[in-house]
């Protein structure tokens, strides 16, 4: 087996992300990752051809979702024999698949393959309770019209009363929203940088469509060309203008729907390869994964939901040796605006860096100017599982119109968890 071979981002597309219930409401989750995966093999013409493997994801899917991976790549252009899976971890699910793909290569054991995910907040599997499945069920097997209506037999109105799916972490009860808001009381993190980080978000955004930055990356889909969530028209004034949407009563509340990410529909797709096999199929790749690391924090315990990043991060350079000022620009993904800011101070703090990350001394500032050069979820919306290879798709494409560079990229994620890598060219 050859070990450790450079793992090349050949590209990425998606499709782009719109708001729940717009033009996606009646999508799921294997329409929008075949229209994301079918657009990646249009693009890089391997229609027919077998891949190693093609790896997706979606957060909220349904029970019938029984394995996008394969359904979408069946769907897509490729051929059959080209294996699928499906995986998931919250909002860095896509950077997995991403992850999982490249490891494969690196170890010799695939030559290429795909990584993406898609999710749906529009079509969310609404179940019922457990007396009525248990009825549902007992009628389904039953052999007479007799039985059939006895298994009904005392039933009540109340049993039609629907479970949907979870928004609050199971440990605590709290949504990440409500964590998101005690790490800005705990960090000091204000309402109005917060709300400058979401303008300049849509900012940039619109920016980049602007110039032709997503030409090739995005591909239209239902009469939709670009993010339906993007404000390139909002000013400070009407974020200021937005009341708290997680701490309502206590007056100290930063957090809003103007600096929060939406509910967000959407699928995305990138392509990686070994080096021989992007050669031998005349495509230049646009980067490189050098690495990626996984970390997690004991939020149960009180430490901040969303502060995992700051650890992965830590861990993944001291592995590189490299430091948090020698990358290019960083592509810091934007849960919430007070997430990336509360990343940003601990970075910048002495005493969590000595006590929490076990450094020498704080890991310093980043430069504002290199942080989401092309605006990041806050303006295009954030499908749990579709964000990691929009990332990367969208940094990989910035290193190549640089000539190169290095790039951080940082997820954080429900439970706890953070997942980063590194992208170089």
């Amino acid at each position: 087996m050859q070990l450790h071979r450079p793992v090349a981002v050949l590209g990425g597309v998606r499709i782009p992300f719109c708001r729940q219930n717009t033009a996606y409401a009646d999508v799921g989750n294997l329409g929008l990752s075949v229209r994301a995966l079918g657009a990646l093999v249009e693009k890089y013409g391997l229609q027919g051809q077998r891949l190693g493997e093609v790896a997706m994801g979606a957060v909220i899917k349904h029970s019938s979702d029984w394995n996008l991976g394969r359904e979408a790549t069946l769907s897509s252009g490729l051929s059959p024999l080209t294996p699928g899976i499906t995986m998931q971890r919250a909002c860095g699910t896509s950077l997995d698949t991403i992850v999982h793909i490249a490891n494969k290569i690196a170890l010799g054991q695939i030559d290429s393959g795909v990584g993406g995910g898609s999710d749906t907040t529009s079509d969310v599997p609404i179940v019922y309770g457990a007396k009525l499945r248990g009825r549902l069920l007992k009628m389904a097997a039953a052999k007479t019209p007799g039985e059939k209506l006895r298994a009904f037999a005392g039933f009540s109105p109340r049993e039609l009363k629907p479970d949907f799916p979870g928004v609050a972490e199971p440990r605590t009860g709290k949504s990440m929203g409500q964590h998101c808001e005690d790490m800005a009381k705990e960090w000091g993190i204000p309402r109005e940088a917060q709300d400058q980080l979401a303008y300049e978000s849509h900012q940039k955004l619109a920016a980049a469509y602007e110039r032709g930055f997503f030409d090739d990356l995005v591909v239209p889909f239902r009469g939709v060309s670009r993010d339906n969530i993007m404000r390139p028209d909002t000013t400070m004034a009407k974020l200021a203008s937005l009341k708290p949407a997680f701490d309502r009563t206590s007056g100290r509340g930063t957090l809003t729907a103007g600096n929060s990410t939406p509910l967000t529909d959407g699928a995305s797709a990138c392509l990686l390869s070994s080096a021989d096999w992007a050669a031998s199929r005349g495509i230049e790749p646009l980067a490189w994964l050098r690495d990626a690391h996984v970390a997690a924090v004991d939020f149960v315990a009180g430490e901040g939901l969303l502060m995992a990043p700051t650890i992965a991060v830590a861990e993944m350079l001291a592995r590189n040796n490299l430091s948090l000022q020698d990358f290019d620009f960083y592509e810091l993904h934007e849960a919430f605006a007070a997430q990336v800011l509360c990343t940003l101070r601990a970075w910048e703090s002495e005493a969590y860096c000595r006590t929490r990350l076990g450094l020498q001394g704080a890991m310093g500032a980043i430069d504002p100017a290199k942080i989401n050069p092309n605006g990041s979820s806050l303006a295009t919306g954030h499908p749990f599982a579709a964000t990691g290879a929009r990332i990367v798709a969208t940094a990989a494409k910035e290193l190549a119109q640089r000539g190169g560079g290095r790039c951080l990229i940082s997820i954080c994620t429900a439970g706890g968890m953070g997942v980063v890598a590194i992208l170089e060219r």
